[in-house]
């Protein structure tokens, strides 16, 4: 395969073992207008369109407002970097900044030129979506040198510093996301980036940022990149699993547009919650990894999108917070499936190398992982199935969204909903999808109850069966998992946001931050 054939995602997402159908969703970085064209040249018809849509993204529509424009010059630059050419790449040496420290970004570019950065902060502001927050100087940019590959592992941790970004004491926390451009305003990409603080909330979000590194297949030019899923032969062919890397670094720029596959769904819950005016602190995995956050602090930890890797130290927080009475909230599927570790970088910067064999047997460059026996790095396999915390686990993909079929419609979850009992929510079923295991152990508990029982079709065309689970710990604390890929989406991605999945959602975050 030629490297002119390789576009974003072309071999990534859709080789991948899951299937998103949802993309990235909207991204607001327009560089000071409110609209930019779409597909327009000198054979079609521009469509001037509100940043607030991504066209890239299935099931995406047209705002109201949008109009036609013949007459438009624009061809839609910046256009976003690729992996081949590397036109402008860049990571964060840190994923996670206080309030008045600093994030060092290190930067690439092809030919080497200035850039700008742009940083934005995820929100709902009016509709927006992002704030701008600031813009930085004109920085010049370099060409830094190829990527480090040891075995599979991809690292970038020798990148020179570019720009350091100093973080104002009075920033929110939140995720954040840096925008780098080109200064001839032809190419662009972006750097995630999240700002966490100890001030007390009701509920501290976990942004799965170990998940998202496993995922991440930088460089994806058809020679060095890969991930935990997927690498490249010396003919350009994609590879899968077996012959995939089994350690990842974070010290390396994200595929593509420089965005994590399946950041959309954690973006889509923090606009709206923050619209709805819920208390969140941030963090991430690697946060709760590192023992970063204290999560019994908080009424409720929100996991808000595909949280697929979990090292033995996430999960234990996890378990700790639950028995101190701090609800767990899982509004994807296919949670806590693979057990990791994380190590220093070569440079000896903590958590920056995660780690999974997968299916492999241990030798020399594969880690154990797992009790003595462990067939995998499955966390079933090592006998802690991940049932044992969720309440269901995950059962499979599902190829075509199919109706999330409502159960015990009389449940304070479903009130004012307007659901009635085995009533069909369209399309909520999606991407992946978690069941209820009658011979695995259930997790101890006072009050337990299945929400939905939606039968779908798998790969195979073989009926199947997805739930969303609740249940009442001793210790008070509810764990929800909603057994899903669509949940996080439906509360406000254009195309796919549904009010009753809306209101559910407040009805449980409202319960779980009672005060009194």
């Amino acid at each position: 395969m030629g490297t002119d054939q390789i576009r974003r995602w072309e071999s990534g997402a859709l080789a991948h073992g899951v299937t998103d159908p949802f993309g990235q969703g909207p991204l607001p970085w327009l560089r000071g207008a409110d609209t930019y064209v779409e597909g327009s040249g000198p054979d079609t018809a521009g469509t001037v369109m509100p940043w607030y849509v991504d066209l890239g993204a299935p099931g995406q529509q047209l705002l109201p407002g949008a109009r036609q424009d013949r007459d438009s010059g624009s061809v839609g630059a910046p256009r976003n970097s690729d992996d081949v050419d590397c036109q402008i790449k860049g990571f964060a040496s840190a994923g996670v900044v206080r309030p008045g420290g600093s994030v060092d970004l290190r930067v690439t570019v092809d030919p080497p030129r200035e850039f700008t950065v742009d940083v934005y902060r995820i929100g709902h502001y009016g509709g927006a979506g992002a704030h701008h927050m600031t813009s930085g100087p004109g920085v010049s940019g370099l060409k830094q040198p190829p990527p480090l590959v040891a075995g599979r592992t991809v690292s970038c941790h020798h990148w020179w510093l570019s720009w350091r970004l100093q973080i104002p004491a009075h920033w929110q926390p939140g995720a954040y996301v840096a925008v780098l451009t080109t200064i001839d305003n032809r190419h662009r990409s972006h750097i995630p980036f999240t700002v966490r603080d100890d001030h007390p909330a009701d509920l501290l979000l976990l942004l799965p940022d170990v998940t998202w590194q496993a995922y991440n297949l930088f460089p994806e030019d058809g020679h060095t990149g890969a991930s935990l899923y997927h690498a490249w032969d010396g003919d350009g062919r994609l590879l899968g699993e077996q012959d995939a890397a089994v350690t990842v670094s974070f010290d390396r720029p994200y595929a593509g547009a420089g965005l994590p596959l399946h950041v959309g769904h954690a973006y889509d819950f923090v606009r709206w919650a923050e619209r709805y005016g819920y208390d969140l602190a941030y963090a991430t995995a690697t946060d709760l990894h590192a023992g970063a956050v204290d999560p019994t602090r908080y009424r409720g930890l929100v996991f808000p999108g595909h949280d697929e890797y979990w090292s033995v130290p996430m999960r234990r927080a996890a378990e700790r917070a639950r028995a101190a009475g701090t609800s767990l909230v899982f509004l994807s599927a296919n949670t806590m499936y693979w057990r990791v570790e994380l190590a220093p970088s070569p440079a000896g910067e903590p958590d920056r190398l995660v780690s999974c064999r997968k299916r492999r047997r241990p030798g020399p460059g594969v880690p154990f992982q797992g009790p003595a026996g462990a067939r995998s790095a499955l966390w079933r396999d090592a006998g802690e199935p991940e049932q044992q915390l969720l309440g269901i686990q995950y059962a499979g993909r599902v190829p075509e969204p199919a109706p999330l079929i409502v159960r015990n419609a009389h449940h304070w979850l479903w009130e004012g909903t307007g659901l009635r009992e085995e009533e069909p929510v369209p399309g909520l079923v999606a991407g992946e999808a978690d069941h209820y295991y009658p011979r695995v152990a259930l997790p101890d508990h006072t009050e337990r109850i299945l929400l939905a029982h939606s039968p779908y079709r798998d790969t195979a065309g073989i009926r199947r069966h997805h739930e969303t689970s609740l249940y009442q710990a001793p210790s008070g604390a509810w764990v929800f998992a909603s057994g899903t890929f669509a949940w996080s989406p439906a509360l406000g991605r254009p195309g796919h946001t549904d009010e009753r999945v809306q209101r559910a959602t407040a009805n449980l975050l409202d319960r779980i931050c009672e005060h009194g």
